[in-house]
């Protein structure tokens, strides 16, 4: 039977259960929208408005689904728009399949119109990539980019497609199945004892644990292993959910913005298992004073993360939940309550319940949406409280852009993982800053009538840039106030959307009742102090125990 290449495409995606698409049309792509508008009875097409905003939207269905996200979009300005997506999805491994179109093969290499060499812009961001020059090897390189994506350390993957090769026809042969390719690989039997010992012989040990472990799953196979040695757990941002927030083990965050008692549990510590971590700059501050005590175990799957910011560790690489299953049937049963408490007692004072900050806007939030809830973040000062402040359950509860830090994420993330998730309530916790990149994907939200909560902590400022020039820069606030003549709430109605602006708690617990059971948008926008800042803070280039509480 001989098809288009845009048809074998979308006949390879079936053929790999892909039925949700991330889109936005163009002139190179034209060929297979076309082929897509006799299949919408099996595909779902998103179309965002614009296509940074759809690979976020892809990246977070992703996350929060544990399919590989799919999106398409033109070439030229189409292809670029998506670059900052896929370096984002790249920093943070997530699986994505990103589909574009290209020039026609005797136009390449001639400046021709909308003509750019996405895949050697996208070559360093990418997991891999293809420039599909010949319809006969469509087939093969899409159900390899899926593969490719989605098996050992994920990442993204960018398809180049041009367009006489969408248009072109050939016999389409099912790609046959392959095994998927599973990963046992597991460490030496000496270096399991080696860890095996290291962990019962530890007096003040931390398990740092990371976004690996969501990817691969693990969570449940992790809080066991924790359980039985009685181990207290730290999280990267990556990692929040690994072990639930509330689990008398879970320690929270640690790193620049950590909380004191964690940061401080970590400096004291005489070993630290990291799990699916990555000891970025982040975490450890000062590299050559982080943990001056500990010995290090590192289990991950990726065997160039060793060593890269630490030395001298006890390197389990290979499949986690194998890793973890040995771990957990080796180590002894135990109980470290003496050191568990000796931590918690550095825990922070906590602000009066009344007051209109950050903590309690957070946490009153948590209390309406507890079960059944993704959260998804911008990148800021609200980024960290929502990490700091909700009590997640689950790894996959938390969307957020970690490695790259990107702002402008958060509303394309809440619309990937609602539409990923339509039972499940999504809420977005944004800034006025990072709003303002992204805000044109209500239309979006309004279109596809997706009912997520948006809440923005509006301190009319670029917060986190600003808080650092406060505090290093000697106050010189250099484009960072953001007092701008634009009402969210009208904004919120030319789209559709219910939207209220508050500035006390109990104004945002009647309208959280109010709107409890809709099954709409709602934006809340919180109007917060200026000068609100994230603590605790570790000064840049200081060890992680040296942390600010206040400025």
């Amino acid at each position: 039977m001989k098809l288009s290449g845009s048809k074998i495409i979308l006949e390879t995606l079936k053929e790999n259960n892909v039925d949700i698409l991330f889109g936005y049309p163009g002139g190179a792509v034209i060929p297979l929208f076309d082929a897509l508008y006799d299949e919408m009875d099996y595909f779902t097409n998103i179309r965002t408005a614009h296509e940074q905003h759809m690979v976020h939207a892809a990246d977070a269905y992703a996350r929060t689904t544990g399919k590989v996200g799919v999106a398409i979009a033109t070439s030229g300005p189409g292809a670029t728009n998506t670059v900052t997506g896929i370096a984002n999805a790249y920093m943070d491994s997530v699986p994505l399949v990103v589909i574009t179109g290209q020039v026609p093969n005797m136009l390449l290499g001639k400046d021709s119109f909308q003509e750019v060499d996405i895949t050697g812009m996208t070559l360093p961001i990418t997991k891999h990539n293809y420039l599909v020059r010949k319809v006969e090897d469509l087939a093969y390189v899409v159900d390899e980019a899926l593969r490719v994506a989605a098996e050992g350390r994920p990442g993204p993957v960018l398809v180049d497609v041009p367009k006489d090769v969408f248009l072109a026809e050939t016999e389409y042969v099912k790609v046959e199945k392959r095994e998927e390719k599973k990963d046992k690989t597991v460490p030496s039997k000496n270096l399991i004892q080696q860890a095996v010992k290291l962990i019962n012989e530890s007096k003040k040990p931390v398990v740092y644990a990371g976004g690996g472990v969501r990817i691969s799953k693990n969570d449940e196979l992790l809080q066991k292993l924790v359980e039985k040695n009685d181990l207290p757990t730290a999280n990267s941002f990556m990692g929040f959910g690994t072990i639930p927030r509330e689990h008398r083990l879970s320690l929270g965050l640690v790193g620049m913005h950590g909380h004191r008692e964690t940061n401080l549990a970590v400096t004291e510590s005489d070993l630290i298992i990291a799990v699916g971590a990555r000891f970025s700059d982040r975490v450890i501050g000062k590299p050559d004073e982080f943990a001056p005590k500990a010995k290090i175990i590192h289990i991950d799957i990726d065997d160039t993360e060793v060593d890269k910011n630490t030395k001298d560790c006890v390197p389990l690489i290979g499949d986690m939940k194998s890793i973890l299953e040995l771990l957990y049937e080796k180590v002894e049963e135990n109980s470290r309550e003496d050191w568990l408490q000796s931590i918690l007692k550095e825990k922070a004072e906590e602000p009066k319940k009344d007051e209109f900050v950050p903590k309690n806007i957070i946490e009153k939030v948590n209390e309406y949406f507890k079960e059944d809830t993704i959260v998804a973040t911008d990148v800021g000062q609200h980024q960290m409280w929502t990490g700091q402040f909700w009590k997640f359950k689950k790894s996959n509860e938390f969307v957020t852009s970690g490695g790259l830090g990107t702002m402008g994420f958060g509303l394309g993330a809440a619309i990937g993982a609602q539409v990923g998730n339509p039972d499940k309530n999504v809420v977005l916790v944004t800034g006025d800053a990072s709003f303002r990149m992204n805000a044109v994907e209500l239309l979006t939200v309004s279109r596809y009538k997706l009912p997520i909560r948006m809440v923005m902590l509006n301190n009319h400022a670029l917060g986190m840039v600003r808080q650092w020039q406060r505090m290093f820069s000697n106050s010189r606030y250099s484009e960072t106030d953001t007092y701008d003549n634009v009402d969210n709430v009208k904004l919120m109605d030319a789209y559709g959307i219910k939207g209220y602006k508050i500035n006390t708690i109990e104004e945002l617990d009647k309208i959280l009742d109010d709107t409890k059971e809709l099954k709409e948008a709602v934006f809340i926008e919180c109007l917060i102090d200026n000068d609100e800042s994230v603590y605790p803070i570790v000064p840049p280039g200081r060890p992680i125990n040296e942390l600010l509480l206040n400025g």
